[in-house]
């Protein structure tokens, strides 16, 4: 009877260390589950530490060898190359817009623009994502991929007019800030555009 008895108690401590141990990896995974990705969250352009969009605009006109117009009134008005064709939308958006919100199931990145414009792509190295507003009824479509070079996130861009972009997403001060490297090749543009968005993490 005895042994009987030690064997229950034996089988009942392995039972319970057993559940404790389920119980605290489900506990793990949760939370890792429950952490979200450093670069997801809404930012709000930094325009100080900022490249002025004109500006990078017309420095790469003047590669080109064009001539940017005389403003004989002071300072011209802001986001004055902004508004080109429709198939043009992409550079506008992270060229000028103010906020962007950024969300993230790996392998998967939903970026959020203003009047809904959105891009949905992968960061697992395909060459081809989901598009981005493929609601065209022309059946042409924006596109992005992108993959990781340490922690900083390439994305590469093929928008409807047949040019491109290289963005880089790099976070800086303890993640409170999101610095972007652009380059812009719009087709037909002459020169690349190039500038840096600095974005601070706007507060829930």
């Amino acid at each position: 009877m005895r042994v009987v008895l030690q064997s229950l108690v034996m089988i009942l401590a392995m039972f319970a260390w057993g559940t404790l141990a389920f119980a605290q990896t489900s506990s793990i995974a949760a939370g890792s589950e429950a952490a979200p990705h450093p670069l997801v969250g809404s930012w709000v352009i930094n325009e100080e530490l900022s490249d002025d969009p004109d500006e990078a605009v017309e420095t790469a006109i003047k590669a080109a060898g064009g001539k940017v117009e005389r403003r004989w009134f002071g300072k011209a008005e802001k986001e004055r190359y902004r508004g080109g064709p429709a198939e043009q939308e992409l550079y506008d958006r992270i060229t000028y817009d103010p906020i962007l919100r950024i969300d993230y199931t790996e392998p998967e990145f939903w970026f959020g623009y203003a009047d809904g414009y959105q891009r949905i792509f992968h960061s697992d190295g395909r060459t081809r994502s989901v598009g981005a507003n493929d609601h065209y009824s022309s059946g042409d479509e924006d596109f992005s991929f992108a993959a990781w070079e340490g922690d900083t996130l390439i994305v590469e861009a093929r928008p409807r007019d047949g040019g491109f972009t290289m963005e880089t997403y790099t976070l800086e001060e303890n993640n409170t800030r999101l610095r972007v490297e652009l380059e812009i090749r719009p087709e037909n543009f002459g020169a690349t555009i190039k500038l840096a968005r600095v974005y601070d993490r706007q507060q829930p």
